[in-house]
């Protein structure tokens, strides 16, 4: 069951991200304010729902919510900066998109840049916690997982459209294979070697 606020007196942002551990492509994050009252029964960490329950989910989180938002950080900025920094500037991207501006931000994990001067909660599995994290996870997974569908047409062999990216056996037996693309993180030291 999971909380529908952190505080009552405050408007609060759920944040989460997605594509943080992939060999490739962007990471995603999303900021949702929700309404103090929202609650969908099947709503919850967006790893511990199915790929149609997330997609049955999102277009009711789009609609519910006070506001949303969500953006990426490409592969080439990941690999100038950092995935721990890309993380949090696409937090940070969402939070500016956002068309309401939240008073307390609650975030998935340990860590956090702070954004502005808003008052930030980092909340470790937070988007098991909290519906506005969780529905954060959902638009942040569901976005990324649409994205590395149509970069699976440009390069079918990595098996994108079920791996989004991931380092799985596939994978990283594809990467032996064919080498390196241009959407794969440089930084995180994949080499196209037998795994």
């Amino acid at each position: 069951m999971l909380y529908p606020y952190f505080d009552i007196n405050f408007m609060e942002a759920g944040l989460d991200e997605a594509g943080r551990g992939c060999y490739a492509g962007p990471v995603y994050a999303a900021a949702v304010i929700l309404p103090k009252d929202f609650h969908h029964p099947l709503l919850n960490d967006s790893k511990k729902l199915t790929e149609q329950q997330r997609d049955l989910l999102r277009p009711i989180i789009e609609k519910e919510s006070i506001a949303f938002a969500v953006t990426a950080v490409d592969n080439r900025e990941i690999d100038r900066i950092n995935i721990l920094q890309a993380s949090y500037a696409a937090m940070h991207r969402s939070l500016d998109k956002l068309v309401t501006s939240p008073e307390l931000l609650l975030v998935d994990g340990n860590r956090f840049k702070p954004y502005k001067t808003i008052r930030h909660e980092c909340i470790v599995k937070g988007d098991g916690k909290y519906a506005a994290i969780a529905a954060a996870s959902v638009l942040a997974k569901t976005y990324r997982d649409e994205y590395m569908l149509q970069l699976h047409e440009e390069f079918p062999f990595y098996g994108w459209n079920s791996n989004k990216g991931y380092g799985t056996e596939t994978h990283r037996k594809a990467i032996f294979s064919n080498g390196l693309c241009k959407y794969h993180r440089m930084s995180f030291s994949i080499q196209p070697t037998l795994f």
